[in-house]
């Protein structure tokens, strides 16, 4: 329930601070006075979008701010979805600003949150309902809703909506694939193509360089040669080789060796040079007899780096590990392909599947709403009864839709009929401005059993009502507000007298200004606004005699 509002620099309201109580409160006030003020700072703080223009002062922020309490656990799954501090003991403190500067701010619990959530939150803490919201009644998504609001099995319509959900998501998931499949068939000739093009090359990693290094071989085998010869004869060609000269050198060197260590020592460096050259030597002479030009083998090398060149070209690459690569992908796209058939066919399985639960579901939800709408032909008329249309019928006609959507599968229109005898048709066709206020009313008296919502804020929803059933309406509401918290904003004191606790709205004029405000009467001073009510300022004798029995009689 609402526990206490708080409106700074809002329109009319320079600041106001209002405690409320359980049950059955009303407000009244002359026209003009601010009562639909108030309400509209209510609305900023479930999620209705901000405007500047609505600041008393410009050069200040307008601060709204109510604190609610609420016992449905149904509430902690919402602020931990949000991430939203949540209160064990229901307390929820929602403030929303509006900044000079246009901007607007909303925090839940001193969280900031996003607009989207002051609504989901607010769709299930309270219920504004308005002359225009009557409108409503006509609308067939409105009198779905009715009907599972009035159900008695509460799961059929969570499970319908859990099944439909899998559904769609299957469903979607299959048209992805079944476009990416069209895609991939486009593709598939061509991906083919150019794989089996870098197939057919058989790439090997490192293939390239070591072809480059082969070409720049057998291009310069002649020159190679020769100048392999020349290092191996002037290393061990004749009597004058570098070899023979070493030999010597060291042959001249051992007589002296024995003499001295250190020369020792050069002696047996001398022998490994003659060794490491004897070894150079021999691996050169094998390289000069293993190199010879080969024009056919130097046509196969230039081919196939050519081949090799351009395909990196083409592919816009610049080594074959990226070919490698490449044909891989392609490998993988043609692979997918076959995988994406089998995927397609998996996923159609699992739609039918889906749409089959789907169906069982929208069974359930059906038989739960025509069970509602037994309950709410036969329990509706002593209400309407009440609020002067003892001839009235109202039924539920429910017809299956040509598609099932989130809210089932079902095509629901509420028929009336106010007249004793006569035919019932479609209820925005027939019924008065009166009779659907009447109507919803009547509907809200039933929906109020269900608990779902722990406040309905009714403004002026007795429009067209008046004499002996504006008490019959009051007597509604107080029976409401014993399962929850009803405020009632009202031009009839009928309604008032019943109400727990009785707020006004009244215009303050001071230095040249105009501000809105709004007190808890006592009991003489309620007794007063209802007699004015119902005659004149100041009200007659007469007049507070009958406030007093409409209040006593309220009772």
């Amino acid at each position: 329930m609402l526990h206490h509002l708080h409106i700074e620099n809002y329109a009319l309201i320079k600041h106001s601070d209002i405690d409320f109580s359980d049950g059955f409160v009303a407000i009244t006030g002359e026209t003009g006075a601010g009562k639909s003020i108030m309400l509209g700072a209510l609305s900023l703080l479930l999620g209705q979008r901000a405007d500047v223009k609505v600041l008393h002062d410009p050069e200040h922020k307008c601060i709204v701010e109510a604190q609610f309490k609420v016992t449905s656990k149904r509430m902690k799954d919402l602020f931990d979805a949000n991430d939203v501090d949540y209160n064990e003991d229901g307390t929820i403190i929602i403030r929303r600003e509006i900044l000079p500067s246009a901007k607007s701010r909303a925090f839940v619990n001193d969280t900031p949150v996003q607009v989207t959530f002051l609504r989901q939150l607010g769709a299930r803490i309270i219920d504004i309902h308005s002359q225009h919201a009557t409108l409503l009644l006509g609308e067939s998504g409105y009198q779905t809703s009715l009907l599972d609001s009035l159900s008695n099995d509460k799961k059929a319509l969570s499970e319908y909506k859990e099944a439909y959900q899998e559904y769609t998501t299957l469903k979607q998931k299959l048209e992805q694939l079944t476009i990416q499949d069209q895609q991939n068939r486009k593709d598939y000739d061509y991906n083919k193509f150019l794989f089996d093009e870098l197939s057919a090359a058989s790439l090997v990693s490192d293939e390239q360089g070591k072809l480059e290094q082969e070409s720049s071989l057998l291009a310069n085998a002649e020159e190679i040669k020769q100048s392999l010869s020349q290092v191996v004869n002037i290393c061990d060609g004749d009597e004058d080789s570098a070899l023979a000269r070493l030999n010597a050198a060291k042959t001249s060197l051992g007589k002296i060796a024995p003499y001295d260590p250190q020369l020792d020592s050069l002696h047996e460096r001398l022998e490994s040079a003659i060794i490491e050259l004897n070894d150079i030597v021999a691996t050169l002479d094998s390289a000069n007899q293993g190199i010879s030009f080969s024009p056919l083998r130097q046509q196969e090398v230039d081919e196939r780096l050519d081949l090799i060149y351009r395909l990196e070209k083409k592919h816009n690459v610049s080594d074959i590990e990226s070919l490698i690569a490449l044909q891989q992908h392609l490998d993988d796209l043609l692979n997918q392909a076959c995988d994406n058939d089998r995927e397609i066919q998996k996923t159609m399985e699992a739609v039918d599947k889906a749409y089959k639960i789907l169906q069982r579901q929208a069974s359930k939800l059906t038989s739960a709403r025509k069970e509602a709408a037994k309950n709410l032909e036969k329990d509706i008329i002593p209400l309407l009864g009440d609020l002067g249309m003892g001839n009235a019928t109202l039924k539920a006609d429910i017809e299956p839709s040509a598609n099932y959507s989130s809210s089932g599968g079902d095509n629901v229109k509420l028929l009336f009929n106010a007249n004793k005898g006569g035919q019932l048709r479609e209820l925005d066709k027939v019924a008065s401005g009166g009779e659907m206020s009447r109507l919803m009313l009547a509907i809200k008296a039933l929906t109020a059993r269900s608990g779902l919502l722990p406040t309905v804020i009714f403004d002026e929803i007795d429009s067209g009502i008046s004499g002996d059933i504006s008490v019959k309406v009051g007597g509604i509401m107080q029976l409401m507000a014993e399962s929850m918290q009803v405020i009632v904003i009202t031009h009839l004191p009928q309604i008032a007298a019943h109400a727990k606790r009785h707020y006004k709205v009244y215009k303050d004029v001071s230095d040249e200004t105009t501000a809105s405000n709004i007190r808890l009467l006592t009991h003489d001073e309620r007794r007063k606004e209802i007699a004015t009510m119902l005659s004149s300022e100041p009200p007659s004798q007469a007049a507070l005699k009958t406030a007093e029995e409409l209040m006593k009689g309220a009772k």
